[in-house]
């Protein structure tokens, strides 16, 4: 299983370096395409690996961070091609990658054994002030795309008499807002706890030879 989950973390890692190189050569105007997609959909398998037991992970946490992104992504920015151009979804892209990077650079480490200080210092660091970043640019992202779905009425549903019954997507969009702050300070008091558990003294692995 430690293979398996090696051949992942690395599919993930060569994934999002291609985008995050690709977006600082292009000043941040790619990300949007089949890669990102690919790899935010593979990222649902993180669920199934911890269900299954071979990741040690706290689930809930986990759950919505991945989530969070699968919503953004594919509800509301792929949703809306005007919403893909605008810089704050380059931003998003940006931070995403960025974490992405340094997390399965450290865990395909890890399941050789390998612990570097550095590198371990910063995936439980970097994580604690670029997460609440993103989740200030989803929900700004979330905030841009709302007159372009109450134009074009995207995932707003009406039913005909006798069921009287209607969705309009903006509100549920609005809600959904109240729900990404909530997981948001949940995950980050996890995501003290995990530094604190990794970094802590005496916690620090160090490589193994």
């Amino acid at each position: 299983m430690n293979m398996y989950l090696f051949v992942y973390d690395l599919m993930q890692f060569c994934g999002h370096s291609w985008i995050f190189t690709n977006m600082i050569i292009r000043f941040m105007t790619f990300g949007k395409g089949l890669v990102m997609r690919v790899c935010q959909l593979l990222s649902i398998l993180e669920i199934l690996h911890i269900l299954t037991g071979i990741d040690k992970s706290r689930l809930l946490p986990r759950f919505l961070q991945i989530t969070e992104r699968i919503i953004v992504l594919f509800v509301v920015i792929n949703s809306q091609e005007e919403v893909q151009g605008k810089y704050v979804v380059c931003v998003l892209f940006f931070l995403w990658n960025l974490l992405d990077v340094v997390r399965y650079t450290y865990s395909m480490l890890a399941r050789m054994g390998i612990y570097y200080l550095p590198l371990t210092w910063l995936n439980f660091s970097l994580c604690i002030p670029l997460y609440p970043l993103s989740v200030l640019a989803k929900a700004f992202a979330i905030c841009v795309s709302l007159p372009y779905f109450e134009y074009f009425g995207t995932y707003s549903i009406k039913l005909p008499f006798p069921f009287a019954f209607s969705i309009y997507f903006p509100y549920v969009l609005k809600m959904y807002l109240l729900v990404l702050f909530t997981g948001m300070c949940f995950i980050i008091q996890n995501l003290f706890s995990e530094r604190k558990a990794h970094l802590g003294t005496g916690n620090i692995k160090t490589k193994r030879s």
